[in-house]
């Protein structure tokens, strides 16, 4: 190794083991984000970025604790100290790195339009005119939706993207957008038999962000690089790879 390795793995370490100590209060978001986390039966939380966080914090040698929290209020309690750090299908985005640091990107999926079956639409600004757009507050969909359809469409908020689903099965909006693995998840069930992704938005990364990160407070460098390091190691090692197998078909992260 050359000594800039071996002085890079040494910091790491040293962060890891310190960290160790404590626990590291991982915030997740308390509504069901299927397939991503949810509740099972027993009420345990399940999901693919469920799985995700156990595996990075085991590779990063810290002891974490799920702790659940209201999306819409999620950062608030990450600067206030309630939790330690958000893995909860957070973008990276200039506006919330205004606020709060981020880790490497360990997700990075296409925003999506979904709409009925029945409706002859895709996911540009012109065909979606005259329509009724649902999106989930407090979440890159919300501002790309207020950003690029309003005006020509009318944006309803929703507090869960769950929410936003079932009034586009009741047929109370015409539309919705979201991330496109939690859409394929939910027009596969019972409940989005009526409804079809209609196409990718166009991108804007100054608003989608550039990937899914772990928030951490400004400043709390020891846990961000202690973060990066696991998922750096499940990366490398296939365990990410793996863990999306028994969700997915394709691979959901792209540098």
């Amino acid at each position: 190794m050359t000594l800039k390795s071996i002085l890079t793995a040494t910091t790491l370490a040293s962060l890891g083991t310190g960290l160790a100590a404590q626990e590291v209060k991982i915030g997740i978001a308390a509504e069901p984000y299927p397939p991503f986390a949810s509740l099972d039966s027993s009420g345990t939380w399940v999901g693919w970025e469920i799985e995700v966080i156990d595996a990075v914090c085991a590779a990063a040698g810290l002891d974490c604790v799920l702790t659940p929290v209201a999306w819409d209020g999620i950062i608030p309690s990450l600067t206030g100290q309630q939790i330690d750090a958000i893995m909860a299908s957070m973008s990276i985005t200039e506006d919330r790195l205004k606020t709060i640091d981020f880790s490497d990107p360990y997700y990075n999926t296409p925003a999506v339009i979904v709409a009925d079956k029945a409706l002859d639409i895709d996911a540009s600004p012109e065909s979606l005119a005259g329509k009724v757009i649902g999106v989930q507050a407090s979440t890159i969909h919300q501002s790309y939706a207020q950003a690029y359809f309003t005006g020509a469409a009318e944006i309803r908020i929703y507090q869960t993207q769950d929410e936003a689903n079932q009034d586009l099965f009741a047929g109370r909006i015409d539309a919705t957008q979201a991330d496109s693995i939690a859409m394929a998840d939910f027009v596969a069930s019972d409940a989005g038999q009526c409804c079809e992704i209609k196409g990718n938005v166009a991108n804007d990364e100054s608003i989608l962000g550039r990937g899914v990160g772990a928030g951490v407070r400004k400043g709390d460098d020891a846990l961000r690089a202690a973060l990066n390091k696991g998922i750096a190691t499940i990366l490398a090692d296939g365990t990410h790879e793996a863990i999306t197998a028994r969700y997915f078909d394709t691979s959901i992260y792209a540098e």
